[in-house]
């Protein structure tokens, strides 16, 4: 069933119908070639998802009656950030849709000491604009109940400060050892005390001895990943894929 967001064009009208209207749309009529009749799923992005039906196709707008009204099952009971030291090329594009898919509610670019990619304030919203595009996308295939959020590009300090705030921060680290550690670790994340996790990944070059002490220092947990030494586009999709497999209801 294809899916929708509530927005500044996706509407509820009363408690009986959603109006979808602007690009989805267009989307919906041109591209879906969805009919009156054909069922969709509208979610408030709030963990809501409106069942519905379509009732009437104007020049502008759909009219869909809400048929029910459910919670979403789709998202993960912790909420996860994913701190990416920014990759070359157009990696950053297939880190954001899986990360989607895989969980995350937040992906946030981080330049740390050994990234390549060299860009300006305005390179930098352009390309988070793209980013969010792709994770809308990535969120309606999935089934998503809420659209994660592309975070605006952080320092390395930044993004260090901005984790420490978070129930539990971890730093997979090729040097990291121990297996059974991060097996622990990631278990603790089923308790009910934790609520958000941070996952900070570095670019091609990995993290430098300085900030790996950095991260330390600010409360990061330093697990092991495994014995492979992991590209930057492969590992966050990793930590995601265990941790959803370890704590997913």
């Amino acid at each position: 069933m294809h899916r929708f967001y509530l927005n500044d064009n996706n509407t509820l009208s009363g408690e009986t119908t959603v109006r979808i209207a602007g690009e989805d749309y267009r989307h919906a009529v041109s591209v879906l070639r969805l009919h009156t009749g054909d069922r969709i799923t509208v979610s408030d992005g709030a963990g809501r998802d409106y069942e519905c039906e379509i009732s009437d196709i104007a020049d502008d707008h759909v009219d869909a009656r809400i048929v029910d009204v459910c919670g979403n099952a789709s998202e993960l009971p912790v909420q996860v950030t994913l701190y990416q030291g920014v990759p070359k090329s157009d990696k950053m594009e297939l880190i954001v849709q899986k990360a989607v898919e895989l969980g995350a509610v937040r992906i946030v670019p981080v330049m740390t000491s050994r990234t390549v990619v060299k860009l300006d304030a305005s390179k930098m919203e352009k390309k988070r604009g793209r980013y969010q595009t792709i994770a809308e996308a990535a969120g309606k295939q999935s089934g998503r109940g809420i659209i994660p959020e592309v975070g605006a590009y952080m320092s390395f300090a930044e993004a260090v400060e901005d984790a420490k705030r978070l129930d539990a921060f971890l730093f997979p680290y090729e040097n990291a050892k121990g297996m059974d550690f991060a097996r622990e670790v990631i278990g603790n994340l089923k308790t009910g005390d934790v609520k958000t996790v941070g996952i900070m990944i570095g670019p091609e070059g990995g993290f430098s001895d300085a900030e790996v002490a950095a991260a330390e220092e600010a409360g990061a947990t330093v697990i092991s990943l495994g014995n492979r030494i992991l590209r930057t586009e492969t590992a966050g999709l990793c930590a995601l894929s265990v941790i959803g497999f370890a704590i997913d209801k």
